[in-house]
This record gives structure tokens, C-alpha cells and sequence, in this order.
């Protein structure tokens, strides 16, 4: 599952949690995520996603690096810092994918 943005990985996850999702596949459901991620946290349902390169110190880059990894993720955004790519709402993107996915 390919994810696009941090708050569809979070509803996915949500759904994953409250185990809406089977085979693979989350049934429709409307409500509240109270999920926060961090690392630490196990990703049930997302293998990549598409987002923003974010803010530092956000709870974005919290989801990222739980998601890809704290080196991968700080590897990735020096990569950004040192290319000049923008970064928060309007900025550039990147694919990212699960820490041990592929």
C-alpha cells in the first residue's frame, strides 16, 4: 500500500488498529484517529508513502523517521538541505518506504 501524505498513513493505520482492515484491504469507517506515531511504533498496513519534506522538529518528520528509520530519514534531509530542495506545504516530496518493507 502506497500512501499519499502523512494523514492517509494515519487513517490507514487507524483503520489497521481497530482492525477494520481484512486481507489487506480497510472496509469504510468514519471516526477519529487517536493513533500517534512515532519511532518505536510497528506500521501494520503502509509500505511507502508519498510527502513533503517537513518541518524539524515536527511531528511529521516524528511519522517519517518512525516510518523509514532516524538515520535514513536525517540522511535523506541533509541530502534535501544540501540540494536546496524546499520543504514544508509547498515544497518538494519525496518516496519513502517502510524501514524493512522492500
Amino acid at each position: 500500500v502506497v500512501a499519499v501524505g502523512t494523514t492517509s498513513v494515519r487513517s490507514l493505520e487507524t483503520a489497521a488498529a481497530a482492525e477494520l482492515i481484512d486481507v489487506g484491504c480497510p472496509a469504510p469507517f468514519k471516526g477519529d484517529s487517536t493513533i500517534f506515531l512515532y519511532p518505536g511504533c510497528e506500521f501494520r498496513v503502509v509500505d511507502a508513502m508519498i510527502t513533503n519534506f517537513h518541518l524539524p522538529e515536527s511531528t511529521l518528520i516524528m511519522l517519517v523517521a518512525a516510518f523509514a528509520g532516524f538515520e535514513e530519514t536525517l540522511a535523506a534531509y541533509e541530502a534535501a538541505v544540501q540540494r536546496e530542495y524546499r520543504f514544508f506545504s509547498y515544497g518538494d516530496a519525496m518516496f519513502v518506504t517502510r524501514k524493512g518493507a522492500l
